[in-house]
């Protein structure tokens, strides 16, 4: 661990942008992280645990971090950039480091721009992986000015740590760490102005266009997916509890090439444009009452 060389930082030039990026590992795939609200991928490999997630990635894939325009290293812009600017910009990292086809690891907003790149660019992303992701923003649409401006004012603090890892909101020196985070992604302004965009992000029309189980189809290799929403429970490396059992429960009722989905899931994506076919209500082993399961479309 000690003759660990943290990555250099290099630039790709998206338009007349300089996009800051980083690459770890030399494995047969690429992994693009496309960050959520902030990053600074310097100042990140400070983060307890950042490091070590990416060097388990890159033993078995090339990963490759980058900052958005106007965030951390990358250029600075004088207006908040729009969802496809910013999509464009994996395309031109993807471009500077020689990668043809890679799979797009989203986090929050990050994940509306991966979907965004696998329908605009369906040969280049192998596979999307969202985390903590929405399609669009409309259940606080109508307070999103409000938040900007709190989060504008309370910018660099730390103070966002409460919202987003809430056992970590009395740990001072976590606190000071996320609020230097803040401070070296972007500037209060800066913030403001991508909190009222993210506001207008919507990309569930192009959900239906983003095809991940045609790869498999094509080469006779029939997929089943079971998909629920709930708390799960950190155990190691590993997670646990009852929503990862819910999860694998409805994986068992699907069959060859189909997605079932729980009542929660369906509930949570109300007005996304998404269709789901019901498939009527099952006993899950282990688990107590009937379950309603639906079948993504």
């Amino acid at each position: 661990m000690t003759d660990f060389a943290l990555p250099e930082t290099h630039y790709a030039l998206s338009g007349d942008v300089n996009i800051a990026y980083q690459t770890m590992g030399e494995g047969p795939i690429d992994i693009i992280l496309v960050p959520g609200f902030m990053s600074h991928i310097e100042f990140m490999h400070e983060l307890p645990g950042y490091t070590a997630f990416l060097r388990r990635l890159s033993s078995f894939s090339r990963v490759v971090t980058f900052d958005k325009r106007g965030q951390g290293l990358s250029d600075r812009v004088s207006d908040a950039p729009s969802l496809e600017q910013r999509m464009d910009d994996v395309r031109a990292v993807m471009d500077a480091v020689g990668s043809d086809r890679a799979t797009l690891f989203g986090i929050s907003e990050g994940c509306a721009m991966s979907a965004l790149f696998g329908a605009t660019y369906p040969d280049r992303a192998s596979r999307l992986i969202l985390f903590g992701g929405y399609a669009n923003r409309r259940d606080i649409a109508g307070e999103q000015k409000e938040r900007a401006l709190q989060r504008a004012k309370l910018w660099g603090t730390g103070a966002m740590i409460k919202t987003l890892t809430p056992d970590l909101a009395e740990n001072r020196e976590a606190i000071a760490l996320f609020g230097k985070l803040e401070r070296l992604s972007a500037s209060p302004g800066a913030a403001k102005s991508f909190a009222l965009l993210n506001a207008l992000i919507d990309v569930s029309s192009i959900l239906p266009t983003v095809r991940i189980r045609t790869a498999l189809k094509q080469i006779g290799l029939p997929v089943r997916a079971g998909l629920h929403t709930g708390e799960i429970e950190m155990r190691g490396g590993d997670v646990g509890g009852v929503a990862v059992h819910v999860a694998a429960r409805v994986m068992t009722q699907s069959q060859p090439d189909e997605v079932l989905v729980s009542r929660v899931l369906t509930d949570l994506v109300a007005g996304a444009g998404l269709t789901f076919s019901a498939r009527g209500s099952h006993e899950l082993k282990g688990l107590p009452g009937q379950w309603e399961l639906f079948a993504a479309s």
